[in-house]
């Protein structure tokens, strides 16, 4: 129940609605593969690739490559929010309490979609056969004891490049605040003799460096104390299933007043399904020891 509503109550006649500092949106959501679907699991195909052999005389036996198929299996999960507002409360408020609840349960809802995905990032994925798999040693770079620098950015790329990866597919790079911190007082960041374009835009972030579309996140997995894992990825490497987008329900609950309760919720799943395209930067949380 709403018990903190009365500070709305008219006393500063305050007209607008001040929403308090939060992440208003999902940042990670059109960063990974999508597919509405039903049931409680989806299964993502994957296929290994295979290779080609010489054909080294005529009327040979045709040389058939059994390809590799896999799955991976993401499994639906159900988030929910509520708040309500009563009678008095309409009547004591120069404001209509209907629409900014349910514009603040929007926003916590999107920053569940982020949490849904960052959950799933780097745990053991599930497979088709019920066994799981654990992201490789060789995505990971480092053991949270130092800051990120500039060369786990290139070791990122190397890894990609290794991989396979083509340049040309969509990539991200998650980090936190203390990152950029970190990073910004790194010479190869700032400095125009590495890059053609400055990094550190007006806004503090870095627009398209080394390829990748950086995003800043407060809601990263956080490993062990003063540690953080940050996710460099491209839009292969996680499957989001959505079984049922983000609904709302506005209604009187007779059991309690006939108070109005505003309620959300939304299914969907996660999984990692290539392991190749995701990569885990597991660094201190600290810089300059704090």
């Amino acid at each position: 129940m709403a018990i903190n509503i009365q500070n709305s109550y008219i006393q500063t006649f305050e007209s607008n609605v001040r929403f308090l500092a939060q992440q208003g949106e999902s940042l990670l959501r059109n960063k990974v593969s999508e597919k509405s679907t039903n049931g409680t699991n989806h299964n993502w195909d994957r296929l290994a690739p295979t290779a080609a052999v010489q054909k080294t005389s005529k009327r040979v036996a045709t040389p058939y490559q059994d390809g590799n198929w896999t799955r991976r299996v993401s499994a639906a999960q159900v988030w929910h929010w509520a708040d309500s507002y009563e009678e008095q409360d309409i009547v004591q408020m120069l404001i209509d309490p209907a629409s900014p609840l349910t514009m603040n349960g929007a926003a916590a809802m999107k920053r569940a979609t982020d949490d849904l995905i960052l959950n799933q990032a780097t745990i053991a994925s599930l497979n088709g056969d019920a066994s799981t798999t654990a992201l490789p040693a060789g995505q990971i770079i480092g053991n949270g004891t130092a800051e990120i620098t500039f060369d786990n950015i290139l070791q990122c790329n190397q890894i990609f490049q290794t991989n396979n990866i083509d340049m040309d597919v969509p990539r991200c790079l998650v980090i936190g605040p203390k990152q950029v911190r970190s990073l910004m007082r790194t010479v190869e960041v700032t400095s125009s003799d590495y890059q053609n374009m400055k990094a550190l835009a007006g806004n503090g972030y870095l627009p398209k460096f080394l390829g990748f579309d950086w995003v800043v996140s407060n809601r990263l997995v956080v490993p062990a104390g003063n540690q953080l894992n940050c996710l460099a990825f491209t839009p292969y490497a996680m499957g989001l299933q959505v079984n049922s987008d983000i609904k709302t329900s506005v209604g009187q609950d007779v059991a309690n007043s006939f108070l109005y309760a505003v309620y959300m919720q939304f299914t969907m799943g996660a999984v990692r399904v290539e392991d190749e395209h995701m990569i885990k930067l597991h660094v201190s949380n600290l810089v300059d020891g704090a």
